[in-house]
């Protein structure tokens, strides 16, 4: 099956205690598409300014990814983020974003992409969130990302939208800021009741945690690395194998969604292991179940 994915590209220059990547392509949009091109056909729904240095046909050459939904936009800036970690580096340190075309409208939606079964809208507005679901036929399942600023500062948008989808994938620190509950649990709970019907709550280098309207909880470490480069774009690349892996199998059960949980978590550890987009670029399938399978065996007891 398809599956659709919209959020940023961008610009993106990283400081970690490994190194400094500066001017290197980033973005929500392009590290789900990276890790769910690994597994299904993906649709690609970006916009970036007529600044952008990028080749995205060449960067996604060897995925089954389509790009005849990017948009390069005359008259604008490309969407630009500078970071830095520090520590455990569990949590990026913004230390200057310039929306530039994030601030306009949406990318427009080809029509060959309007009746995909799989959905996913990576980080962005919820108010353009909101926009591009105008634009869809009836997607099967839809997921969605969301961060702090928005909680913030669109809350009331933002609960708009997740009565309008199935899953919502969020950090730790984001769901008690939605929810103010400190238990995970609980505010997994909570976030039910505004409208999705799975919740998965990441929690860095602990792992993440499911949560189902049938009551069904499965908690998941992070695969085992001994080195972390780089982690921007770790939680998009496990959002693209989730939902890569769950387009593939073309059905959500209680069963495939902890399969694709797993699929999720060692995509990212691919991400991770270097700047940008480097490390999950070299991944392949057969890279990817080896890791899958050793996950399955230190976590059996």
């Amino acid at each position: 099956m398809s599956l659709l994915v919209t959020g940023s590209i961008g610009i993106d220059t990283v400081r970690t205690p490994y190194g400094y990547n500066k001017d290197c392509i980033g973005g929500s949009v392009v590290h789900f598409s990276m890790g769910a091109g690994i597994f299904t056909h993906v649709k690609f729904l970006g916009v970036v300014g007529e600044d952008c240095p990028f080749d995205l046909n060449e960067l996604f050459k060897g995925r089954d990814v389509d790009l005849d939904g990017l948009e390069v936009r005359k008259g604008s800036k490309t969407f630009r983020w500078s970071g830095s970690y520090e520590g455990d580096m569990n949590e990026a340190h913004t230390n200057s974003v310039d929306l530039n075309v994030l601030a306009e409208a949406p990318p427009r939606v080809p029509d060959n992409f309007k009746n995909c079964e799989f959905v996913f809208l990576a980080n962005t507005a919820p108010a353009l969130q909101i926009k591009l679901l105008e634009q869809l036929g009836s997607p099967s399942f839809i997921a969605a990302d969301t961060m702090n600023h928005w909680i913030t500062t669109q809350k009331d948008c933002l609960l708009k939208l997740l009565d309008r989808i199935n899953l919502l994938i969020l950090n730790e620190g984001e769901a008690k800021l939605l929810t103010g509950q400190r238990n995970l649990v609980t505010a997994a709970k909570q976030i039910l009741d505004m409208g999705p019907r799975v919740v998965i709550i990441k929690k860095g280098e602990h792992g993440a945690m499911m949560y189902d309207a049938n009551g069904d909880i499965f908690l998941l470490p992070a695969y085992p690395t001994s080195v972390v480069i780089d982690p921007t774009g770790a939680g998009d690349s496990f959002a693209g194998g989730l939902m890569g892996y769950l387009s593939q199998v073309g059905t959500v059960d209680i069963i495939s969604l902890r399969n694709a949980m797993v699929y999720g978590t060692v995509t990212a550890s691919f991400t991770i292991g270097d700047f940008s987009i480097h490390g999950l670029h070299a991944a392949t399938r057969e890279k990817i179940d080896e890791r899958f399978d050793r996950l399955r065996k230190v976590t059996q007891f």
